[in-house]
């Protein structure tokens, strides 16, 4: 009798840690605190500056971190990034992103309005409106972080805030470990294929908790 009151409880212990690891890896993969996660939307658009647009990566890697990331989920990603683009002239052209009713809409823009010295206010009101547009067509944000300064950076508290506030799926600095490394960079701004493949390494993750992959 003893022994079967054993055996009981431990597949009682079994059935509640088999029961725990569901829920723990359902709340997961519903990810409640990511705005619009069940987004009813059509496209993954990736929306930003020159490291969007992939400028730096060959012409075999055409595309930079952005073609590493459709292969690697294996559906299409359109790329809207725009060599030199500002958050205010971004803002200007996110109609253009609406209009091919996303999903997700993955956002990398502020180190052209650091470069041009554009108020750090200014950049981060516009992302807010970026957000608010995308939010608008019901689309979830995947916010991906830059740096903003060489000694000291203005842009990483403003970043982590404005993820929180909105809800949006972040990756901070993704360009983190990539300044400086002549392995990892094409120029003083833009990375090369190997760093390329390390944005990729970074954002993959939580693209793939937004699709439940």
């Amino acid at each position: 009798m003893v022994l079967n009151k054993k055996y009981i409880v431990l597949a009682l212990i079994l059935i509640l840690a088999v029961l725990l690891w569901f829920a723990v890896n359902i709340f997961q993969k519903q990810s409640p605190e990511i705005k619009n996660f069940d987004s009813k939307g059509e496209t993954i658009i990736a929306f930003g500056d020159s490291l969007v647009f992939g400028i730096g990566s060959s012409e075999l890697r055409k595309g930079g971190f952005i073609s590493l990331l459709s292969e690697r989920i294996d559906e299409p990603i359109i790329n809207l990034g725009k060599s030199g683009d500002t958050t205010t002239s971004a803002l200007n052209r996110i109609d253009s992103v609406i209009a091919k009713n996303p999903k997700i809409v993955i956002v990398l823009l502020g180190g052209n309005d650091y470069l041009r010295k554009i108020p750090v206010k200014e950049t981060f009101n516009n992302l807010q409106m970026i957000i608010d547009k995308i939010y608008a067509n019901n689309s979830a944000v995947l916010l991906l972080g830059v740096r903003g300064g060489v000694l000291k950076d203005s842009y990483n508290q403003l970043f982590k805030k404005l993820a929180e506030k909105n809800k949006t799926a972040f990756v901070p600095n993704v360009m983190s470990g990539l300044l400086g490394n002549k392995n990892l960079m094409s120029d003083a701004i833009h990375p090369n294929d190997a760093g390329y493949s390390d944005i990729a390494d970074k954002v993959l993750p939580i693209l793939k908790k937004m699709l439940k992959k």
